[in-house]
């Protein structure tokens, strides 16, 4: 713990003398996932334009591989029950957005940014490359802000990661039978243009 407060302190030091770039760390760790949102969008987008029934399944699936892999790591967090920075009086943390006191490790929002651009990278590694920029800006605006330590964005990050990666692997052939066979339904214009 005590290198990961270390290099807390060396990203809470370049907040400090950063202040121009706070504007832009308060809006990416607070409203941030909003963007991973839309790259899911855009790769649903990208699949359903190229007639891809498995592109716009393992679309879907970054969805729901961002709600397990956060889900799993409610437990996980309750129980580590890792303290914020901001809590940690002999830090002197500069917070800079306000955030509850719950268990800080693994953090959420790098949990969910990490499975949507691991599961994008099965999609268009263009946009897999474009999604995972987003989620490690993600990932250190949340130590830059003050309320996460590194070792709880990165190990949210790998988590998501993997929930996204294992069952793209293992879920990838019945998700993308299912989307194949909605082609021939009704809602064939989710699934493939024109």
């Amino acid at each position: 713990m005590s290198g990961d407060k270390h290099d807390f302190r060396v990203v809470n030091d370049f907040a400090r003398d950063t202040a121009w770039l706070h504007g832009f760390m308060e809006f990416v760790a607070k409203d941030g996932i909003a963007f991973m949102a839309l790259a899911l969008i855009a790769g649903w987008w990208i699949a359903r334009r190229a007639r891809s029934p498995r592109g716009v399944a393992l679309s879907v699936w970054g969805a729901l591989a961002a709600l397990i892999a956060v889900g799993i790591a409610q437990p996980i967090s309750h129980a580590a029950n890792e303290t914020r920075p901001f809590e940690v009086t002999s830090l002197h943390a500069l917070t800079l957005i306000h955030h509850s006191t719950d268990p800080g490790f693994p953090s959420d929002h790098a949990t969910a940014a990490g499975a949507v651009a691991a599961a994008l990278c099965f999609v268009s590694w263009r946009l897999g490359i474009v999604a995972w920029l987003a989620a490690l800006i993600l990932a250190f605006s949340r130590v830059y802000v003050g309320v996460h330590f590194p070792q709880d964005v990165v190990a949210g990050l790998a988590l998501g990661a993997a929930v996204a990666v294992i069952g793209a692997l293992v879920l990838g052939r019945v998700l993308t039978y299912i989307a194949d066979w909605l082609t021939r339904t009704p809602l064939r214009v989710l699934i493939v243009a024109g």
